[in-house]
């Protein structure tokens, strides 16, 4: 049986039996976010998850309407990208351009609802993330959580329910990191090329088991990666949430192997520009990729999936209520704008490409058809 932790009646927390019964999952959020200083468990039959079966990470109840946004990202350009060198688990900030990078990935998805926010304990990773907020529309604030001591988690405490509200939780995780590059971590690429041999050194790099001297193979780095994505993040999205990772190639590379099922070998040619988000849209138990955002187009966002147009048309609705400018004109703009999009984007079904680049180049292309020349309707 699943439970429900709901934050202070603000948010709920929706994790599987092995990890909500155990002090880990109450213990990484309680203290920041919670008014009353607790966490009230709800047992499964009152929440809207409680037909999850966890026991399938890509099964849900197909009498559940959910429907959640996924948004990947990797970080933009950190100042080791620039250099040229082999980052790994190194500590670095961005680069002016990753700072640009950063914002740009916040207006593309300016319109798309997020409610948490998973990022590793990276600086690089967690600068994007807060950078691309400052660019959404709901505006609220993302606040990271902070369990590494019992003062830490004390004294982060918010004590306003309203500020609370106007909050997105943010939890951060070594599992999510990128991969450990071992002895070669702060070595020019070019130069131990030079030194090891391109081959080597290219084995090293996108080969999916072989790892570099003292450092993690892809396929460690999967192991920790998806397996933190199938017991926290995706019950979230089960549960309806919407989420946001920002996170590394490798990383990230891990979870879109999982959530398009490629192989080792397609993996190791998949490639992830930096500050480029990536959406995905979850349900009824499986991931449809939906390319990459290419502006902040409100009436483009929604018209995604037919779920995200409908709640378009429903915010459509009450703006038009209080106003008098040509309602029905305006709905049948966004009514016939949804219905074209979903022409382009073509059917839902989750993907099992073996072709994993270019299926996001495809769905990208489609929306700049589409998406780039339209107007914006409010």
């Amino acid at each position: 049986m699943s439970a429900t932790f709901i934050l202070h009646g603000c948010w709920s927390i929706d994790v599987p039996p092995a990890v909500g019964s155990s002090r880990l999952f109450p213990k990484l959020l309680s203290p920041l976010f919670t008014y009353n200083h607790k966490l009230h468990p709800v047992l499964a039959s009152i929440s809207h998850s409680s037909a999850v079966d966890h026991t399938s990470s890509h099964s849900i109840s197909h009498h559940s309407p959910t429907e959640s946004s996924l948004i990947l990202i990797r970080h933009g350009e950190s100042m080791w990208n620039e250099k040229n060198l082999f980052t790994g688990c190194c500590d670095v900030p961005l680069t002016r351009k990753g700072v640009e990078e950063a914002i740009e990935a916040g207006k593309r998805i300016t319109y798309i609802p997020v409610d948490m926010i998973f990022t590793s304990c990276l600086i690089r990773a967690q600068m994007t993330a807060m950078l691309a907020m400052t660019q959404h529309h709901q505006k609220k604030v993302p606040i990271v959580t902070h369990n590494e001591s019992e003062r830490a988690t004390t004294w982060s405490q918010v004590y306003s329910e309203r500020t609370t509200k106007q909050s997105i939780p943010v939890i951060t995780t070594w599992q999510l990191n990128e991969r450990m590059y071992g002895d070669l971590q702060g070595l020019n690429k070019k130069e131990t090329a030079e030194r090891y041999g391109k081959e080597q050194v290219h084995e090293w790099r996108r080969s999916y088991d072989i790892s570099p001297p003292n450092g993690e193979s892809l396929e460690m780095c999967s192991r920790r990666a998806v397996a933190y994505f199938k017991d926290f993040i995706e019950p979230q999205l089960k549960s309806g949430k919407h989420v946001l990772v920002a996170a590394h190639a490798n990383s990230l590379r891990s979870i879109i192997m999982y959530l398009d099922r490629l192989t080792s070998q397609e993996v190791t040619s998949l490639e992830l520009s930096t500050g480029i988000p990536l959406l995905y849209i979850y349900k009824e138990g499986k991931f449809s990729s939906r390319g990459s955002p290419v502006g902040p187009t409100e009436t483009g966002v929604y018209a995604y999936t037919q779920g995200l147009g409908n709640k378009r048309r429903a915010n459509t609705n009450q703006k038009d209520l209080k106003s008098s400018n040509g309602p029905s004109a305006q709905l049948a703009s966004v009514q016939l704008l949804i219905s074209n999009s979903m022409h382009y984007l073509g059917p839902e079904t989750d993907t099992h490409t073996h072709t994993h680049t270019h299926t996001h180049t495809h769905a990208h292309a489609r929306m700049h058809v589409h998406f780039g020349i339209s107007p914006r309707i409010i």
